[in-house]
């Protein structure tokens, strides 16, 4: 079934790893015959602090505006971003912040415990890069990025299912074990 799919790719820097694993997933989907975007956060312009929170109206710039006609296009996203720290990085987390908003994302209702789920019907893959070995960081550390954007974020405003790939340690990595990881990567593109 054909499929209209949204790559953010949420590194500040389009180059390395995470790059390539997002122009890989984006190649790979699309020659499975998905009409797919890419949205590569780092080439965008607008400030990633909601400085008011909820209690004011900050207008968004208009790379953000395009975002969210770009989210509710897609009906699969795909979010390709490293961990740092167990989290996201600052440009992802304020990506998220500014975009995923009251109105377009969720929306609060009188006498009710949860918000109304304004992404339902959506899917995501969160495909994660990381210097700690992925086994470590699930039964560890309990993957704290991971549960922030599957459960509090994407869940939360109603995506559903989402799948995570985490490919690590990528610190001492080999070009041969690269290219596995893109192998990879190509196989679940091409299956959304």
């Amino acid at each position: 079934m054909r499929q209209r799919i949204l790559v953010i790719l949420g590194h500040p820097s389009g180059d390395g790893l995470c790059g390539a694993i997002a122009r890989t997933y984006a190649a790979s989907a699309e020659a499975a015959g998905h009409e797919v975007r890419l949205l590569r956060l780092d080439a965008l312009r607008f400030d990633p602090i909601l400085h008011a929170g909820y209690h004011g109206i900050q207008d968004l710039e208009p790379d953000l505006l395009a975002a969210q006609e770009a989210i509710a296009w897609a009906g699969h996203l795909a979010f390709v971003f490293p961990i740092w720290w167990g989290g996201v990085p600052a440009l992802l987390k304020g990506f998220l912040d500014r975009v995923f908003l009251p109105g377009f994302a969720f929306r609060y209702r009188a006498g009710k415990a949860f918000p109304e789920q304004l992404l339902r019907g959506r899917t995501a893959h969160l495909l994660v890069t990381m210097d700690t070995p992925p086994w470590y960081f699930r039964w560890v550390y309990r993957m704290p990025g991971i549960h922030q954007m599957r459960k509090t974020t994407l869940a939360f405003c109603g995506i559903r299912p989402v799948r995570t790939m985490a490919f690590g340690p990528v610190l001492g990595s080999a070009a041969r074990q690269r290219e596995a990881w893109l192998e990879r990567v190509r196989a679940v593109a091409a299956g959304v």
